[in-house]
């Protein structure tokens, strides 16, 4: 059973086929995919899952907290089941492939005097540029 399917199981998460697998899919430290990406792995483990099943499903993941909507290029949002860790993100521009990279805990502090009297809840960095296969293309 993957990491997330169990967290979801000790949270009292009903497992429905569609649930499993939209969580199996999801399951790994460096998966970042769009909704549609998610339901076309999905879809090759469980033919009849709807789109709809994939979108609602992802909704209520990243209600629970256990996967993060990220939105680093603009367009379609991917959802990241790294939610438990603190990190940050490298994107290719190029080729929009997304690494995971550990946040350092006092670069997201922000001084007192600079956060205008937000009550800070969260932090996130994106770092952009080109990967190495991006690279060596030219």
């Amino acid at each position: 059973m993957s990491d997330l399917l169990e967290r979801l199981r000790d949270r009292g998460w009903r497992l429905t086929a569609q649930r499993r697998v939209v969580a199996e899919v999801l399951n790994g430290e460096h998966v970042h995919l769009t909704a549609d990406e998610v339901h076309a792995r999905a879809g090759r483990l469980l033919p009849e899952i709807s789109r709809a099943t994939v979108y609602n499903t992802l909704g209520e993941l990243v209600a629970l907290g256990e996967v993060l909507e990220v939105s680093t290029d603009g367009r379609a949002k991917r959802y990241d089941p790294n939610a438990r860790k603190a990190h940050h993100h490298l994107v290719c521009t190029a080729c929009l492939t997304i690494r995971d990279v550990p946040a350092d805990a006092h670069a997201a502090a922000l001084p007192e005097a600079e956060n205008f009297g937000f009550a800070i809840s969260g932090v996130e960095v994106t770092y952009r540029g080109l990967c190495p296969e991006c690279q060596a293309k030219g």
